[in-house]
C-alpha cells in the first residue's frame, strides 16, 4: 500500500497544490510514483476552489498541471489517514498540532526536508514573480530533501488499516 503523504497550506490554491504536484513529478522521475499517495488540503481551505491562477500559469511552466486540483479543508479523516503531513509554516503546524495532538509526529515543515525551520511565503494576491519564487523554493526542497521522505514515514506512526 502507498504510503499517504498530505501538503497543508492555508487556502489549499497555493503552496500545497504546488508542493503535491512538484512532489509527485519528483517521485516520477525517481522511479518512485507508485510507492506514494499524494494530497493536499488547508487549515482554512477555500473548499471547491480551484488553484491560484497564478500557480496554474507557475506549474504549466514546468510541465505540470493543477487544472484538476479542487480546495479542501484538512479535517480528522485526512490527518489519520496520513502517514507524513508535510506542512508550509510553523503557525500550520501549531494549529494542526493543538486539533489533531495524538498526530503530531507525523507533522514536518516543508523546510525541515532541508534540515532547517522556516516559513514557506504564502504567494496569494502577489505578483507572479512571489509564485515563481515559492514554487523554486519547494521544488529545491523536494530535490534536495527527498530522501528524508522515507526516514520520516519509517519514525512516523502509521495510520490504521481501517479494513482496507
Amino acid at each position: 500500500m502507498p504510503a499517504r503523504i498530505l501538503f497543508v497550506c492555508t487556502g489549499n490554491i497555493c503552496r500545497s497544490p504546488m508542493a503535491a504536484e512538484l512532489f509527485r513529478a519528483h517521485a516520477a522521475k525517481m522511479g518512485d510514483a507508485e510507492k506514494y499517495r499524494v494530497e493536499s488540503a488547508g487549515t482554512w481551505g477555500m473548499n471547491g476552489q480551484a488553484a491560484s491562477a497564478n500557480a496554474q500559469i507557475v506549474m504549466q511552466q514546468r510541465g505540470l498541471s493543477l487544472s484538476n486540483h479542487v480546495a479542501r479543508t484538512v479535517d480528522r479523516e485526512m490527518v489519520e489517514q496520513a502517514d507524513l503531513i508535510l506542512v508550509m509554516t510553523r503557525s500550520h503546524r501549531d494549529a494542526l498540532g493543538a486539533e489533531f495532538p495524538a498526530n503530531r509526529k507525523k507533522f514536518h515543515l516543508m523546510s525541515e526536508l532541508l534540515g532547517v525551520e522556516y516559513d514557506i511565503s504564502d504567494p496569494y494576491g502577489k505578483p507572479m514573480d512571489a509564485y515563481e519564487i515559492c514554487a523554486t523554493d519547494l521544488s529545491e526542497m523536494i530535490d534536495r530533501g527527498y530522501a528524508r521522505i522515507p526516514i520520516w514515514l519509517e519514525m512516523s506512526p502509521r495510520a490504521p488499516s481501517e479494513g482496507k
